[in-house]
């Protein structure tokens, strides 16, 4: 004896469930990528935009008392900001720490800084850039 098909004929009563199931996990996907994409790009357009100022150390001089820096400044013209330096001594210890105001309209500023310090630093470091 042989025994009856359970399956439907193919193309003759539209989609079955599971295809119908597949298609909307795709759409919702490609919805759930797209959206992603989009928060992605909008974080980082945000992230390199609002960077109006930024600097960086090009020489530091240690004395007993206060470290002098060099610092090279950029930042958009009309833009004021500061930015944060510190120092530190051999053993790790924080011996100074102060922000340094950038006003002005120039774009590019190279400015010799003094950070007081209460011991002798051995470290001239950036701790970062901002506006206003």
């Amino acid at each position: 004896m042989s025994t009856a098909s359970t399956r439907l004929p193919e193309g003759r009563y539209g989609r079955s469930s599971d295809e119908r199931a597949d298609r909307k996990l795709k759409i919702a996907g490609a919805v759930l990528g797209a959206a992603l994409l989009a928060l992605v790009g909008y974080f980082a357009y945000h992230y390199v935009v609002e960077s109006k100022i930024s600097a960086q150390v090009i020489t530091f001089e240690a004395t007993d008392n206060a470290v002098k820096v060099h610092l090279e400044v950029h930042k958009d013209s009309g833009t004021d900001g500061y930015c944060t330096l510190r120092s530190q001594a051999a053993d790790g210890s924080e011996v100074g720490r102060a922000d340094f105001r950038f006003t002005g309209s120039a774009t590019r500023t190279d400015k010799v800084v003094t950070l007081r310090t209460t011991a002798k630093g051995t470290t001239a470091e950036l701790l970062g850039c901002h506006t206003g």
